[in-house]
């Protein structure tokens, strides 16, 4: 209460532009202090990080633009495909092949909001992959598009996670409107999907019914923009709720998470439930996030740089500004601690990078890069 009544009390006190600039050394910690370091601050909104095997780091900035990271310089790439960017659309999340760097899979996929026919306001969550070789983009591969174009702008989903397989994670909101798609496994919309590298459904992924769509894995999910596999295998997912109702789900086969049926959310206009609890034949949330987090961004700690973090979930949050980390046993949330509150603003993406330090985007114009390490 005292660190944020302080905090509050230092930003009214500086003009706007300080303000945004200002980041704190450190910040106090349940296990140790943790560092903040300014990496750049010249970013367009950004979305998602990714880092090549050079330790150079590519960044997907909403308006439709990559940014070639090195040592904090921003240089930006031709070549992407012209973006839906209207709403929450834009450019979405990186992701590189498991073998990038082999010569051969060379690629970097991304997801993005692709504008329908005609200049029409349709649009859908679509995957690309493209070659990056010498420092710029080669050709564009196509390889997935959700199977219905529709508006509003909102409800993306676009998180993407290569996992242990070698498998393509990619997750699609609801689309905002029809709420009732979630529950359609025909439906791309509101729906996990696993792929393959190709774009192609995973082999084994589970039948819902004959008419489902092959690619989808589980189904009743609203917004989920934060995707981690932890080392023992398990997938997790943060997904948005309406108002409130911000959930942590453990994904597994076949299973339908709830929405918009169960729902801990609340009516935007009223403030009243939306749905029950919980409801047989629909997967509970490991958690649900106090008020109103909207999170976006999931990492899984490992590496030396953390150790008294080893296997626990960062958690970013836009609205709330925070980064959480939840330690869990089995289906309990075990140890939770606020690592930041406030202090970088709304926070976009979560990453742990090759040196086991943390890095964070904020959803902010211009945007920043935030590199987190240990106080020793």
């Amino acid at each position: 209460m005292l660190r944020s009544l302080s905090l509050a009390l230092l930003t009214l006190s500086l003009p706007t532009g300080a303000q945004a600039a200002s980041l704190p050394e450190q910040v106090p910690g349940l296990h140790h202090p943790v560092a903040l370091e300014l990496i750049t601050d010249e970013l367009d909104p950004p979305w998602s990080l990714a880092f090549l095997p050079d330790g150079r780091m590519l960044v997907a900035e909403q308006p439709g633009t990559l940014a070639l990271m090195d040592d904090g310089d921003v240089q930006r790439l031709d070549g992407l495909p012209q973006v839906s960017h209207r709403g929450q659309g834009g450019l979405f999340d990186l992701a590189l092949h498991p073998q990038f760097g082999d010569g051969t899979h060379d690629w970097l996929y991304f997801s993005w909001a692709q504008p329908g026919k005609d200049g029409d306001s349709d649009d859908a969550t679509a995957v690309s992959r493209v070659r990056f070789e010498d420092d710029a983009l080669g050709a564009i591969t196509p390889i997935f598009v959700q199977n219905r174009f529709s508006t509003p702008g909102r409800h993306y989903g676009g998180r993407l996670l290569f996992d242990d397989q070698g498998l393509l994670w990619l997750t699609i909101g609801d689309r905002g409107v029809s709420k009732s798609r979630a529950q359609d496994p025909a439906d791309h919309a509101g729906s996990l999907l696993r792929l393959t590298p190709d774009g192609d459904p995973a082999p084994d992924n589970p039948g819902f019914d004959d008419d489902a769509a092959p690619e989808v894995y589980s189904i009743g999910h609203r917004n989920p923009q934060g995707l981690a596999q932890a080392a023992d295998g398990t997938l997790w997912s943060t997904e948005h709720g309406p108002r409130t109702g911000d959930e942590l789900n453990r994904i597994l086969p076949g299973e339908n998470y709830g929405w918009p049926e169960v729902t801990r959310g609340r009516d935007y206009a009223t403030n009243l439930p939306l749905g029950v609890d919980s409801a047989p034949g629909m997967r509970d949330p490991v958690h649900v996030f106090e008020g109103r987090f909207a999170p976006s961004g999931l990492a899984v700690v490992s590496g030396e740089e953390f150790p008294a973090w080893q296997g626990d979930l960062l958690a970013g949050g836009l609205r709330g500004e925070r980064l959480l980390r939840l330690r869990i046993d089995g289906d309990r949330i075990i140890e939770r601690e606020v690592v930041l509150d406030g202090e970088v603003g709304r926070i976009r993406d979560v990453r742990l990078g090759p040196d086991g330090a943390i890095y964070l985007l904020t959803d902010s114009d211009p945007g920043r890069l935030i590199r987190l390490s240990r106080v020793r």
